[in-house]
């Protein structure tokens, strides 16, 4: 048997996604950059998402710190 699953017409790999600080794309600890790569969204649109979620729910600060202090550096994998 192969290594790969099909999944919806789709050959996908085994590999397992890590969360990650972006080492490129950062404006602080890039933790923004590393959701985005992650989801696959643009890491604008995360940034913005924090912003708000500390603007209304005071939350975001502390979310974007349990992040940058649970999640590896990109360059710390390599």
């Amino acid at each position: 048997m192969q290594d790969n699953k099909i999944k919806k017409g789709k050959v996908m790999n085994n590999e397992i996604k890590k969360l990650t600080r972006s080492a490129t794309d950062r404006k602080i600890a890039g933790v923004c950059g590393g959701i985005g790569e992650y989801l696959k969204v643009d890491s604008t649109v995360i940034r913005i998402l924090f912003l708000m979620a500390l603007l209304v729910f005071g939350g975001g600060g502390l979310a974007y710190l349990i992040v940058w202090l649970c999640a590896p550096d990109e360059t710390e994998l390599r």
